[in-house]
């Protein structure tokens, strides 16, 4: 090599070198401080592209992971909520078993005001964990998480949507429910409702009274007669518990009970065969349980029931009844059945034993009831048709009996309410099972997603972190090679001074 001082290729080399080491040593003490072995595209760009889709992966499983979270969080208000109703549910229940009683001598409205307010209370509490129609929870509810191959596979699903996850009262279909007392509504007084705490009755100068005129069937299967009063003997009357208790106390001896309705109305029920022909008072009450004269003939519907017209029958007419087991053929004659009550008195002479009775009432019927089904066939009708029992025109044809109304008994509201209180039980179930499978469903969503978030994590740091003893024995290696050409380059920037000792002579 010749020996030059323009050109200190030497000199130019340990420079190069230089620079090299010391780009070295300060990419890995960037490495080091940072913790990052790229940070710069330069740095490896198909790494970082890689790397780059991990950590998007990643900040998009971190949310979906509070989103289930919070989905979690509101299921659990929700199934709290169910959990309060279904208690709820539990405590009308109770109410409704104890009016269907019959034994039962409390006041049903007393009953039926806090059987419905909780019903009031469960629509309260289901619009507030949002389980009514149109509900904030009554829909089909998405939770967004991610990490799936498509936006549908990265949703988890919890319906909670449509009438069958609706847990108001009407969504359980026990709104119109009540446990109130039962049986044939009397005209109430017309001014105020009985339901009326303050409401008294038979307010009067003197002593006053009501009665109530039914007949019944007595234990020998004879109609009987009762009048039941009720009596006051102060100015102030007395209050219309008092009066119940006073009815009551008289209807029990032939199976039978008055209560209030939510309407107000004085109702009177029972199984027992009756019907309800007059009210009276004396005393001048100016104040009652029901308007005078406003009762014509009630029946009791809470058993079957038939009424039809009576006249003399013109030829005699055979009638059969049935109770599915046993078949009586009764038949009314000319010269015997000439009344309704007549009538009424041979049927009841020949059906007693079937459970079968019948009334006459003043508008010449004869009503027929009985708390077992029954069928009544006209075997012989009489020749005009319209005479006698007028159950049909032809022979042969079955009489149309009425079949009994729950409500109309004095625990059918209440028989009718647990029903319904069976099945809301069993709907409620179905909704709370629906509710924690989604809970459940977003838990295991969790875990999926914080094992993907992991994974994730550990993949984005193989490409992108610092190997920290790789990078300190490389930190070691740039600093000694820094050190090495730095003096090989004062060696270099030397080496041109040899020139002079040749010009020397």
């Amino acid at each position: 090599m010749s020996l030059s001082i323009q050109t200190n290729v030497a000199s130019m080399s340990a420079q190069e070198n230089l620079r090299v080491n010391s780009s070295f040593q300060s990419q890995t003490i960037q490495r080091l401080t940072s913790g990052y072995r790229i940070n710069s595209s330069g740095d490896d760009a198909a790494g970082l592209a890689v790397a780059n889709k991990f950590r998007n992966d990643i900040a998009e499983l971190s949310q979906g992971v509070r989103n289930a979270n919070d989905g979690v969080s509101q299921l659990q208000i929700t199934d709290g909520g169910l959990s309060n109703i279904s208690n709820i549910l539990d405590r009308l229940k109770t109410l409704a078993t104890e009016s269907a009683s019959s034994t039962f001598t409390g006041n049903r409205s007393t009953l039926n005001n806090e059987y419905q307010s909780l019903l009031g209370e469960i629509n309260r509490q289901a619009s507030n964990i949002g389980l009514v129609n149109n509900g904030s929870m009554n829909k089909n509810l998405q939770v967004y998480i991610g990490g799936g191959s498509s936006q549908a596979n990265a949703q988890v699903t919890v319906d909670l949507s449509g009438a069958k996850n609706q847990v108001d009262s009407a969504g359980l279909a026990i709104g119109s429910s009540t446990v109130d007392a039962g049986g044939v509504t009397l005209a109430g007084n017309a001014v105020t409702s009985l339901n009326n705490a303050n409401y008294m009755v038979l307010t009067a100068a003197g002593a006053s009274k009501e009665t109530l005129t039914l007949n019944y069937i007595d234990s020998t299967g004879a109609v009987g007669t009762l009048n039941a009063s009720i009596t006051s003997t102060s100015s102030a009357g007395i209050s219309v518990s008092t009066a119940l208790s006073q009815l009551n106390t008289q209807l029990s001896s032939v199976g039978l009970q008055a209560g209030v309705n939510s309407s107000g109305a004085l109702v009177i029920g029972g199984t027992a065969a009756f019907q309800v022909t007059g009210a009276s008072t004396s005393g001048g009450p100016t104040a009652t349980l029901v308007t005078d004269g406003s009762i014509t003939n009630t029946l009791n519907t809470g058993d079957y029931n038939v009424s039809k017209a009576y006249t003399t029958p013109d030829t005699d007419q055979v009638l059969a009844f049935s109770n599915g087991t046993v078949t009586q053929y009764v038949t009314l004659t000319t010269a015997g059945e000439t009344t309704a009550a007549l009538a009424a008195s041979k049927l009841n002479s020949t059906l007693k034993s079937m459970g079968i009775y019948a009334f006459s009432d003043a508008g010449n019927h004869v009503n027929i009831m009985s708390s077992g089904s029954f069928t009544v066939t006209q075997v012989t009708a009489p020749t005009t048709g319209t005479t006698g029992w007028s159950g049909s025109t032809a022979a042969g044809a079955q009489v149309a009996v009425t079949a009994p109304d729950s409500s109309q008994s004095t625990t059918g509201n209440a028989l009718a309410a647990l029903t319904s209180i069976t099945a809301a039980i069993g709907q409620l179930g179905q909704v709370q099972g629906r509710v924690g499978a989604g809970e459940n469903q977003l838990n295991y969503a969790i875990n999926l997603a914080q094992s993907q978030i992991t994974n994730f994590s550990s993949a984005q740091s193989q490409i992108r972190d610092t190997d920290v003893a790789a990078e300190a024995a490389n930190l070691t290696k740039a600093q000694v090679l820094q050190q090495a050409s730095i003096a090989a380059m004062a060696q270099a920037n030397s080496a041109p001074q040899a020139v002079l000792s040749l010009l020397k002579g």
